[in-house]
């Protein structure tokens, strides 16, 4: 430990904390704009600098390690100059459109102004690089918003490992973002988003698709119909000012209905769904590996509701493309269905259906125009993806009064689900989802766990294992008994390359792994509300879990509707239907 002042307050911290933590554990708030905890600090901005005694300049706190001694200023008139020098500077190169911009009043460039009561712009001049790339379905990159942060540089390579948002040129042509040439849409971008979830202004955004869905639901020769994903019901009420972690899924279900769509289901049903074909996938592939050795089952098996980390590994690993389930996304299976056993139930025509999503995440809007993702009559299974943001905005931009809404419903027949599902929105929860059901339907029991969670899946950490041991199974799955079944877990891109170096290298000792391509899970996806870090991520992981338990169906095969599903229309899992309309292909991308 280590003795310093800061503001005439004597504190001790641990050696190698930073003036800013040592300030921030003690409930000393210095202004700062590029700090991200735990992720990001380089002190590129500059406005978190404060004095020293004895030093000859003014020293950015977030890197500057606390010393034994030390006297700090956070607020001499010194700081407090430089500091509003230093945001004028920022402003003589940022557009000072607030009211038309989508982040106004929730942009960290606008409370750092009210922060440090600045009200006059001293320096105007030319203006940096002004490009705006729109060539992704998912984001949109405005280069002029740009302050060089560099915290998407920081995401992109350092947590997500994709290594596309970089730093080129110096001083006033300094620009971020692919090489100088390249489009967001034309490059190995994953389309996760997290570099949209961590830029603190309007430089980054994900492409809004509020309009068309706005258009859909004043056309009236059209059925619109709305899907809400797990991870949505955990954060759409912090847009509302709700606390973190707060379970708003009736009021969303009453929120849509409102806007006007003509039918509100969720795509937790679908989730279960994914379990039944993905599930019954696995056992498929561990069968044919004890029983069957000459068919060349591919294990590990690995989770594909991910669109982001598909395209991931579509560029960066395409000689294992196998590895993957052949299961579409939940959303997309559910919009398959829609369009098919819904149309047929309801006597609508599909061509005269909209489908939206609401997502937690900005890649699925590059995921519905995947050609894979078109039906046989080139009809697309899903027509529009809003993320949980672009949801917030559209109920205020109708007027309606979210926090004042009774509870709403989903609708039948494709909205009831099972609290496997729920827990889709955080990391390991696909995978206890996957064995709570594949151990049952493999030894008649119930997955042992306390109220059916698997302990070492749970949490925030980037890798995650677990074993289960098969004792005594059903005489149909004989072959396993004293087999131990090894299962690992991974959210984030960076996890998910090392975890397919394994199975690379052929050390890889696991039969299923769950992917996911945001850290924490969808619950931390691109299009979520800001800010997210591991606090809030935990909040919301919890409130999953709550929903989960708060379940009297906590199983996908005990879900009557998709029991039902199988016996009107789809036949059985992985049968010809199912493969019809809910699995797919993969597309083998240049890693360039």
């Amino acid at each position: 430990m280590i003795n310093l002042t800061i503001n005439n307050k004597k504190l001790q911290v641990e050696e190698g904390t930073s003036i800013f933590e040592a300030a921030k554990q003690n409930n000393i708030l210095i202004p700062h704009f590029c700090y991200m905890e735990n992720v990001h600090q380089i002190g590129s901005c500059r406005i978190c600098v404060v004095e020293v005694e004895g030093g000859k300049t003014l020293m950015a706190s977030c890197v500057t390690p606390a010393t034994e001694g030390m006297v700090v200023h956070t607020n001499s008139e010194r700081v407090r100059d430089v500091r509003k020098v230093i945001f004028e500077l920022m402003l003589s190169d940022h557009p000072k459109e607030c009211l038309s911009c989508w982040r106004n009043q929730n942009c960290e460039l606008q409370e750092l102004g009210n922060l440090i009561q600045l009200h006059e712009f001293r320096y105007e001049g030319a203006k940096s690089k002004d490009v705006i790339d729109g060539s992704s379905p998912s984001i949109v990159r405005d280069s002029s918003k740009c302050i060089l942060c560099r915290r998407c540089v920081t995401v992109c390579n350092e947590i997500q490992g994709v290594g596309l948002m970089n730093p080129h040129h110096r001083g006033f042509s300094t620009f971020i973002g692919p090489s100088e040439d390249e489009l967001l849409g034309e490059s190995v971008c994953t389309n996760c988003g997290q570099c949209v979830l961590v830029c603190p202004v309007g430089a980054l955004k994900e492409k809004d698709s509020t309009a068309a869905v706005w258009e859909a639901l004043y056309d009236k020769s059209k059925t619109v119909i709305v899907q809400t994903a797990p991870a949505v019901r955990a954060a759409l009420g912090e847009i509302f000012l709700y606390e973190p972690g707060t379970l708003v899924t009736g009021k969303m279900a009453a929120a849509l209905h409102q806007l006007g769509f003509n039918y509100v289901f969720d795509t937790n049903f679908a989730a279960d769904l994914t379990i039944m074909e993905e599930g019954s996938e696995f056992l498929e592939r561990v069968k044919n590996a004890f029983t069957a050795p000459d068919k060349k089952p591919v294990l590990p098996m690995i989770t594909s509701c991910s669109p982001g980390w598909i395209k991931f590994m579509e560029h960066r690993y395409p000689d294992q493309l196998a590895h993957l389930s052949s299961c579409k996304s939940p959303h997309m299976m559910l919009g398959a269905l829609t369009k098919s056993y819904f149309a047929e139930k309801m006597n609508i025509d599909p061509a005269k259906m909209f489908v939206v999503s609401v997502m937690p995440c900005t890649a699925k809007k590059f995921e519905i125009t995947r050609p894979e993702m078109f039906n046989q009559n080139g009809l697309a299974d899903v027509d529009a993806v809003i993320t949980t943001r672009e949801l917030g905005r559209m109920i205020k931009d109708a007027g309606i009064d979210f926090r004042s809404l009774e509870e709403g419903e989903f609708d039948s027949p494709l909205g009831l689900s099972t609290g496997a599902a729920d827990i889709f929105g955080t990391t390991g929860g696909v995978m206890e989802a996957a064995l709570r059901t594949v151990y049952e339907l493999v030894t008649g029991r119930e997955l042992p766990g306390v109220r059916l969670h698997i302990q070492p899946l749970t949490g925030l950490n980037r890798i995650k294992t677990a074993s289960l041991k098969i004792e005594n199974p059903l005489p149909e799955y004989s072959f396993l008994n004293g087999v131990t079944v090894r299962v690992a877990v991974t959210s984030g891109l960076k996890g998910a390359a090392e975890l397919l170096e394994e199975i690379k290298n052929g050390t890889s000792p696991y039969h299923f792994i769950e992917i996911m391509g945001c850290p924490g899970g969808c619950i931390s996806g691109g299009g979520q509300p800001r800010p997210v870090n591991d606090a809030i991520r935990t909040l919301r992981l919890k409130a999953i879990y709550r929903e989960d338990e708060g379940k009297m169906v906590r199983k996908s095969h005990e879900n009557e509707d998709v029991m039902l599903l199988y016996t009107d229309f789809l036949g059985a899992p992985l049968g010809h239907k199912s493969h019809e309309l809910l699995h797919t292909v993969y597309t083998q991308r240049s890693k360039n």
